[in-house]
């Protein structure tokens, strides 16, 4: 009998063991864990080249992960929305002035923000042109007188240069000039010499008589010793032959 009782006891402590394993299990079982949070947004936005001058373009490139609403806001002395874009991409730009460009990314997970900016530089002015010199003045306006062989007379197709050169320096009271008389290589040293001083003297009083004032002109002679050309013809003797004007 007492056996009985025992055998009883431990059936019933054994089946209370199980059923309460059963019913632990199927508690936990039960339990199903939450899903992850979204992943939150990316977003990266550059500008090339960072500086422009007005009117010249400038290369946005953005990209951007776990976002769904792509949008950039153009932010300088006023606002404007460049709309809706692609996830990733590039845009050319022109602003008139310098910008701040912001990229919003939007998703799930929330939401991100980039910008760039891009500078604007008005273009340098043209440099200002200060005209030509008087050294330049000089040399497109006074003209070298030429004289035919063995005469210091001047020639009638020089008399229009020497009133054009007259007049100028007239204009130019502050310019002072010094007219070298020169001759071609034949005669003598001191007969050639003697000839270009005649030369220099007689140009200058024209000069004078026309309104140049006498005390800016001075005169050299330098006979055949200051030729412009070497050879032995009457091409290059007649080059020789003439007054040269220089300050």
């Amino acid at each position: 009998m007492k056996q009985e009782v025992e055998r009883a006891t431990l059936i019933f402590v054994l089946c209370t063991i199980v059923m309460f394993s059963a019913c632990h299990k199927a508690q936990v079982a039960s339990v199903v864990p939450p899903p992850p949070p979204p992943a939150a947004p990316t977003a990266s936005l550059t500008a090339s080249p960072q500086a422009v001058e007005k009117g010249q373009l400038s290369t946005l490139t953005w990209e951007t992960t776990n976002a769904n609403d792509v949008s950039i806001d153009a932010e300088g002395l006023t606002t404007e929305t460049l709309g809706l874009l692609q996830p990733k991409g590039t845009m050319a730009v022109t602003p008139s002035e310098s910008t701040t460009y912001t990229l919003y990314a939007k998703g799930p997970g929330g939401k991100e923000l980039a910008s760039a900016r891009v500078t604007v530089t008005l273009p340098a002015p043209p440099p200002v042109s200060s005209g030509p010199t008087e050294d330049e003045l000089f040399s497109q306006n006074v003209k070298d007188i030429y004289f035919d062989f063995d005469t210091w007379e001047l020639r009638p197709d020089q008399q229009a240069t020497i009133q054009w050169n007259a007049a100028f320096l007239a204009q130019h009271p502050a310019i002072n000039v010094t007219i070298e008389g020169n001759c071609d290589e034949r005669g003598s040293t001191e007969y050639n010499l003697a000839l270009g001083d005649k030369r220099a003297t007689g140009v200058k009083d024209v000069l004078v008589a026309s309104g140049v004032s006498s005390a800016n002109v001075k005169t050299v002679s330098y006979g055949k010793e200051k030729p412009v050309c070497d050879e032995h013809n009457e091409s290059c003797w007649q080059q020789n032959r003439h007054d040269h004007f220089n300050r």
